[in-house]
């Protein structure tokens, strides 16, 4: 299919401000066709039924389907099951896969069939051997598998991921997993965030940002396998007044500047009156055109003004990630 435009749940308001059936509402007025689903919005859902049980999550997956199928939108993948691969306690190990059963429940009742993994990115109690990591993804690869239909597993690599930060990397899991439903998810943020951009220095990019990306992209198209790649994120970030680092407002003691700039200022495409900066256009460009990728492209946000309590959120949210989907598929011709 050619690219079909859609957005992150959360990416119009987080769930402790902003209910999911207005979120959704609002996403599919502003013309998007397809949803992530986070997995806090369903949670948050739950507990309106009182506490977050597996029966309180399927039935919040049950209304969240039903909202969907309402306002005509596909919910495209379920997000993020966080913190798995690679863990040293064994005991917690085995808690994730108890609880993966459970998204298993849920994304045949949501109608999909992807689980998205971002790379684990807390700072102890992981290790970093790729034997480890990649024997852990083909546990989830292999229970994927069994599941009817089949469930996908779409691997991403976080720009401030422990270990695997780095699209290189993730593809050597995902070669070496070697299953038909594990790939990846492409994010525009992470790639040019990693490995052009950062946001505790001054100039807000690395040094010979411009050459180290375009020999970052060449060896994308040349390596990555355009079948494997699930879906893909398009999205920019904002341009630090001055360096993420302490002393700076949304820096966190313990966590990367990445991380932290992440979580506070990522912005849609095209919008640099905000102080958008990172070259996604033409990240996008690479992925969508050169790679041939065709599919949902979701336009997932992180950013401070989710928290916003303004009920005006949802709406303008939405409506600027549609302008930035539409303004991209005019000038790639998608």
């Amino acid at each position: 299919m050619p690219c079909k435009p859609a957005i992150a749940s959360m990416s119009v308001g987080r769930a402790w401000v902003h209910s999911l059936p207005e979120k959704l509402s609002q996403i599919a007025q502003a013309g998007f066709q397809g949803v992530e689903i986070f997995y806090e919005d369903l949670e948050y859902l739950a507990k309106e039924k009182g506490e977050p049980t597996e029966e309180n999550l399927l039935a919040a997956a049950r209304e969240t389907k039903g909202i969907c199928n309402h306002h005509g939108l596909e919910v495209i993948g379920l997000q993020p099951f966080m913190f798995y691969e690679g863990l040293l306690d064994r005991d917690i190990h085995q808690q994730k896969i108890a609880k993966l059963h459970t998204w298993f429940k849920i994304i045949k009742i949501l109608g999909t069939d992807i689980i998205q993994i971002p790379s684990n990115f807390q700072p102890d109690g992981i290790s970093g051997d790729l034997d480890l990591i990649i024997s852990d993804m083909i546990e989830v690869a292999d229970l994927g598998l069994k599941q009817e239909p089949p469930v996908r597993f779409a691997y991403e690599s976080l720009a401030w991921g422990t270990y695997v930060s780095t699209w290189d990397t993730m593809w050597e899991i995902i070669q070496r997993v070697d299953r038909p439903n594990f790939g990846c998810c492409l994010d525009t943020f992470n790639i040019a965030g990693r490995v052009w951009a950062d946001p505790a220095s001054p100039s807000g990019k690395v040094p010979d940002a411009d050459a180290v990306l375009a020999q970052s992209l060449d060896h994308l198209v040349k390596t990555i396998d355009v079948e494997k790649v699930f879906y893909v994120q398009v999205v920019d970030a904002e341009k630090m007044e001055q360096p993420l680092v302490p002393g700076h407002p949304f820096h966190v003691d313990g966590q990367p500047a990445r991380m932290n700039w992440s979580r506070n200022a990522r912005l849609f495409l095209y919008e640099q009156d905000k102080g958008g900066y990172l070259p996604v256009v033409e990240v996008a460009r690479v992925i969508l055109k050169e790679l041939g990728f065709e599919g949902w492209a979701s336009m997932e946000l992180f950013s401070r003004t989710m928290a916003d309590p303004d009920p005006s959120v949802p709406q303008s949210h939405s409506q600027r990630g549609i302008r930035a989907w539409q303004q991209l598929a005019k000038e790639l011709d998608l």
